[in-house]
């Protein structure tokens, strides 16, 4: 009897791990169907991240990387081969980020970025949301659930 009752006891009790430390982040549509939120590489002002789960790596331009590397928030990786949507390869640097706010929710810390030229848009790719994983990408309503999150300070 005692056994029946331990085995109901941890049957009925909710998983250890669902639901814990999962951060809900708002996305916003800009444009035709991209979807956006808002991040902030690390003490830097907050700036829009398109999101794209087909990006391998968190995208940055090297205006923020630039600030970044000022105040060491940023070290350099390596350098890797990138293949644009329309075929052209070129060489990319990757620089590994200390830290991404995401939403002031959710902190990641140690991120690998692809830099790309200039003001180019942001991308919140895969180096990033696997940091986060799982995670889940909902269009109704519109929002991301990451877990494993530090919480911002």
């Amino acid at each position: 009897m005692k056994i029946f009752l331990f085995i109901l006891c941890v049957l009925a009790a909710p998983p250890l791990f669902a639901g814990q430390n999962e951060t809900t982040v708002p996305i916003f549509k800009n444009g035709a169907s991209t979807f956006y939120l808002k991040g902030q590489l690390g003490d830097m002002d907050s700036a829009n991240f398109m999101v794209d789960t087909g990006s391998g790596y968190l995208v940055i331009n090297q205006e923020s990387l630039a600030q970044l590397k000022k105040k060491g928030q940023a070290e350099y990786v390596k350098d890797i081969r990138g293949i644009m949507a329309n075929g052209k390869k070129f060489l990319v640097p990757v620089w590994r980020i200390a830290k991404l706010t995401i939403n002031k929710q959710c902190v990641l810390r140690n991120i690998d970025a692809a830099i790309f030229p200039g003001k180019t848009r942001q991308i919140l790719g895969l180096s990033a949301l696997t940091k986060a994983a799982p995670f889940s990408l909902s269009i109704d309503p519109p929002q991301i659930v990451l877990s494993n999150c530090a919480q911002a300070s």
